[in-house]
């Protein structure tokens, strides 16, 4: 049998003396000179003293149970022969037999060394009966790091974003900075961007790929070559959290740029674009049910994500247009998330409710008396139907909001088993319309629904993955990014649901640090519904509208096309050319080429297309 009386008291001398020598030199080091470029050093030095203060307590709990064990086997008295490893804190928790291994994240955002393999405990404090109880400190949990632990431990080989990354600015990546106000957190993060665009057709929409307004022949703008440069894009954002016990934490979170537009705004002289909301809402994570509460605006749970089903952690490509990709699954909307995790957070089940809105086709049916407040004739002397009203008070004067009778209700699945990352979500929404028809009011409610699911398959972990998500279903076109209407109008006013499906497939590279490539196909497609009443036609894709005048810039004949489907092929590359204690500063470019198909109809099934090269300079001064 193994002596086990002596070496507690030399591993704990040996470690002590260490963990003396590696803060006597930082402090002496600091007191020498006291400048911005020591005291970083200095920081520096405390987190690697943090490492090591918690491979000590490691070590003692190890030889303590070690301790125990070899007395039980002697017949010995002792509480800890069954101890359960468990390690819970405000930003999240390690239990069972979850271990992290060597070159794993951290929750220093560093990579585990192999000494750091062992069972994972926090502080401890002794009772009278010789027995230890787990006392986790914070520090030995989230070591003042990282404010999303529970991202790091799917252990799926995809792992949460890179903050550097594209992807990771778009979902919402915070700084590797915390500043503390009490017992509150602040992490700021955002970037100043300067982007431009070249492209073969004139869409007047900067470098958001406005796909639906692409130029047919008929129009001017399709002979014609833009360029457009803007800093509208530049991104600030901030969470503030706190721990409100030992296992629940409390977070806020913002998120703003410039991307809106003032009735106001020129490009003549001021270019004077207005701050607009992106994300704002409030989180909850309870660590010890595993539970995860949302309530604001924030991307919909329908975007693909990349760990588990989290905020920021949204599966977004690296492109630069603010369109993102055609095909792309998303919107930014008020919401009320309940997301329970179970498995050591290999599987998540979400529910969602969601603010609605529904997107109207009217082709064919004209505004009711000269109305543009959202009522449209219907077939019959004095009938139309009413879809939504223009916005009142603090909303928008010059949009109509649809009608709505119910949230949206989305349901997510999603596993990170020990490679890659899988997700199953569904949809139901609820068009609602009011129509008059021979003189009888009747309020008209249809069920539209989706189905859908994403996955990342990490080809080489960390270096190069694969992206495939899609969604298909009935009046759900608006969580594309082309914004391809949900629904038409059927002759009675009701909503005509219109058949939709998008998909994405992307291979992203990241050969070393300094570099990330991407090559990324998108489609989405759109169904027809129509009809025909009094000699004229009426809906989406009806083959008897009028097409003639699409083909011809002398034409004078009318353009109605239904768009029936629209691809995007793109690739681009960032270049993170500066690195340091001051932030990054990366480049990138990307070329796109997008093609427009539509409904056939009298003068046939025009096409169209868009080419475009984009450019972008970014500095993080958080990242």
């Amino acid at each position: 049998m193994r002596n086990f009386s002596s070496r507690p008291a030399g591993w704990l001398c040996l470690s002590g003396a260490l963990l003396l020598c590696s803060f006597i030199v930082p402090v002496s080091a600091s007191r020498a000179e006291d400048d911005p470029e020591s005291l970083d050093i200095m920081e520096r030095q405390m987190e690697r003293l943090q490492q090591q203060q918690m491979e000590l307590q490691r070590d003692l709990m190890t030889m303590r149970k070690q301790i125990a064990q070899h007395r039980a086997h002697l017949g010995g008295s002792t509480g800890t022969g069954g101890h359960s490893l468990q390690v819970s804190g405000s930003a999240g928790h390690v239990r069972g037999g979850w271990t992290p291994q060597e070159g794993q994240p951290t929750a220093m955002g560093e990579r585990m060394p192999a000494s750091m393999g062992r069972p994972h405990i926090g502080g401890h404090s002794d009772n009278p009966n010789g027995s230890f109880i787990d006392t986790p400190t914070f520090e030995s949990v989230v070591a003042h790091r990282d404010e999303d632990l529970i991202s790091h431990m799917a252990n799926n080989n995809v792992g949460p974003h890179t903050r550097e990354t594209v992807g990771a600015q778009s979902a919402g990546a915070l700084g590797s900075k915390v500043f503390h106000a009490g017992s509150v957190s602040i992490i700021l993060g955002g970037f100043f961007d300067a982007a431009a665009v070249e492209e073969n057709r004139h869409v007047a929409s900067g470098i958001f790929n406005s796909w639906a307004n692409i130029p047919f022949h008929n129009s001017p703008n399709f002979h014609t070559d833009n360029f457009t440069g803007d800093a509208r894009y530049t991104r600030f954002s901030l969470m503030a959290r706190a721990p409100l016990n030992a296992h629940t934490t409390v977070a806020g979170f913002v998120e703003s740029d410039f991307g809106a537009s003032a009735e106001t705004t020129n490009p003549y002289e001021s270019n004077s674009y207005v701050p607009r909301l992106r994300q704002a809402y409030l989180t909850l994570d309870d660590a010890k049910r595993d539970v995860h509460f949302l309530i604001g605006q924030a991307w919909t749970m329908l975007t693909p994500d990349r760990v588990g089903i989290i905020p920021r952690q949204e599966s977004l490509p690296e492109t630069i247009e603010s369109s993102i990709l055609a095909g792309q699954t998303w919107t930014r909307q008020w919401q009320v998330r309940m997301v329970k995790d179970f498995l050591q957070h290999r599987l998540w089940t979400g529910l969602s409710i969601e603010n609605p809105a529904t997107i109207y086709d009217t082709t064919g049916f004209g505004a009711y008396n000269g109305s543009d407040n959202g009522e449209y004739a219907l077939p019959g002397n004095g009938n139309y139907a009413k879809v939504g009203s223009n916005g009142v008070g603090l909303t928008g004067s010059t949009t109509n909001y649809s009608n709505e009778i119910a949230p949206d209700v989305i349901a997510k699945v999603a596993w990170d088993p020990s490679w890659g990352h899988y997700e199953m979500e569904g949809i139901v929404h609820f068009p609602h319309t009011r129509s008059v028809v021979d003189g009888v009011g009747e309020n008209h409610t249809a069920v539209a629904w989706g189905g859908g699911g994403s996955m990342i398959l990490p080809v080489i972990p960390h270096h190069l993955e694969i992206r495939l998500a899609g969604l298909a279903g009935k009046g759900i076109g608006r969580y594309g990014s082309v914004l391809l209407p949900d629904t038409t109008l059927k002759e009675n006013g009701a909503p005509g649901l219109l058949s939709s499906a998008q998909a994405t497939a992307g291979v992203i590279a990241h050969p070393n640090k300094l570099f990330d490539v991407y090559g990324y196909f998108g489609m989405q497609r759109s169904g027809r519904n129509y009809f025909d009443a009094d000699g004229s036609a009426y809906g989406y894709g009806n083959p008897m509208s009028d097409n003639t005048g699409c083909w011809s810039e002398t034409s004078s004949a009318a353009c109605t096309a239904s768009i029936k489907s629209v691809e995007e092929f793109t690739i681009g590359a960032w270049y993170r050319f500066i690195k340091g204690k001051y932030g990054t500063v990366q480049a990138g470019t990307q070329l796109a080429y997008s093609r427009v198909h539509t409904w056939g109809a009298i003068g046939g099934s025009p096409t169209t297309s868009l080419s475009e090269i984009f450019f972008d300079f970014r500095y993080l001064p958080f990242q």
